[in-house]
């Protein structure tokens, strides 16, 4: 097993990061289901004002290749990412076209 951590920002307005909250109250059986297809075996999203955390579980047989893979086929996700695009920003220093970028660990105890 193996861990991921991301981040992500939601734009700066408390209409949409309520609505944007209340989406991930209710995700889309569809999202559920490609979610864990793609070897993800636990996921938690953490919300601070903007700020996004995702922390990713994942089998041996996950990457991320495979999941951008799944996604791209899978028109419930294309759907669900348009979605929820009208809520996020992109970090500052994040690649086009990438939205939750990789951090990296600096401190385990």
């Amino acid at each position: 097993m193996k861990r991921y951590c991301l981040a992500l920002d939601l734009k700066d307005d408390s209409k949409l990061i309520d609505a944007y909250i209340a989406y991930h109250q209710q995700v889309w059986p569809e999202i559920l289901d490609s979610i864990k297809a793609s070897g993800i075996v636990a996921m938690e999203i953490y919300q601070v004002h903007t700020r996004l955390f995702m922390l990713m579980e994942v089998d041996d047989h996950f990457s991320f290749e495979k999941k951008q893979r799944l996604d791209s086929e899978n028109q419930s996700v294309v759907a669900w990412e348009a979605l929820m695009d009208a809520y996020q920003q992109r970090l500052p220093f994040a690649a086009p076209n990438e939205k939750w970028v990789l951090m990296h660990k600096i401190f385990e105890l």
